[in-house]
């Protein structure tokens, strides 16, 4: 499989597009702005202007778009346009019912799918090193094996169709709840005198160790490639975050989980988001820790 369309050409999907070429794939690329086609156009992807154009001889489609009821629209269009046989992947991160009527649709049409969202970040997406949570039938994941690979650094077999949205819902819904409490300490930490170093070289080599502390830290300092050190410049905007944790909150009403936790950290990345800072790094939710407990609230 060598000819690529792909459809959602975004911080995350130009990039990525962009890879699939620098590893030999023909890549036909298409999106609603005309300004994002263009730039994937300068990194040698063919521009489109339309849907139709774009998948016209692919074998694989790759859609990354931002919710649920864009890849449903998207991939109406598609399953009454490709012809059967052709590979469909998602990769957007998406709710669970619309991930299955997606494979409901590509499955009426005699396509096989894949639902593969995508966990590294824009950091990730251009440099190749994302990982891919991949959903639906092993023969039609071991066939496009190749091409997550030209895209990203772990590809990881999930289960059926959805497994991919499903754990991803779920490894974000860790990150929101963890950052938080990475956040939290930090700012308990200041208000007990404790410099930002000594707690992270204490932290990070014990029990309080995970990847929002080490990776992500969320003070500026002691790991510098953390969005903390460019003023949280994103990196993961705390609007997907919430997107994501949402998309959490949601399952577990759908499936009877208790997720306190979870629905504790939707609730304060929405105030963040409602306070107008959607297009920060999700690790600057440490500013509303340290405002809120300024005014005692919360």
């Amino acid at each position: 499989m060598t000819n690529i369309a792909f459809i959602g050409l975004g911080h995350m999907g130009g990039p990525m597009a962009v890879n699939l070429v620098k590893k030999g794939f023909s890549v036909r690329g298409f999106d609603l702005s005309p300004a994002l086609v263009s730039d994937a156009k300068g990194a040698g992807v063919t521009s489109c202007a339309s849907l139709a154009e774009a998948v016209d001889g692919v074998e694989v489609v790759i859609t990354m778009l931002p919710a649920g009821k864009h890849v449903l629209s998207v991939w109406q269009e598609l399953v009454r346009t490709v012809p059967a046989g052709t590979v469909l992947i998602d990769c957007s991160t998406i709710d669970i019912e619309s991930a299955r009527l997606a494979h409901e649709m590509a499955a009426g049409a005699a396509c096989p799918s894949l639902d593969a969202p995508v966990s590294g970040g824009t950091g990730g997406a251009a440099a190749g090193t994302l990982t891919f949570m991949v959903g639906g039938d092993a023969d039609v994941f071991a066939g496009a094996q190749p091409i997550f690979e030209a895209m990203g650094r772990r590809i990881i077999l999930c289960g059926g169709a959805s497994s991919g949205q499903a754990a991803k819902i779920c490894n974000n819904m860790i990150l929101g709840i963890s950052m938080i409490a990475v956040c939290e300490a930090f700012v308990l930490g200041e208000k007990l005198g404790l410099s930002h170093q000594a707690l992270f070289d204490v932290a990070s080599v014990s029990s309080g160790q995970c990847w929002s502390l080490t990776t992500y830290c969320p003070v500026p300092g002691p790991v510098p490639t953390s969005p903390a050190n460019a003023d949280y410049m994103p990196g993961f905007a705390a609007a997907l975050m919430l997107k994501d944790l949402k998309l959490s909150q949601a399952a577990a009403q759908a499936t009877g989980a208790i997720t306190p936790l979870g629905a504790k950290a939707s609730e304060l990345y929405n105030l963040f988001n409602q306070n107008g800072h959607g297009e920060r790094d999700f690790s600057a939710i440490i500013s509303l820790l340290r405002d809120q407990a300024g005014e005692g609230t919360l």
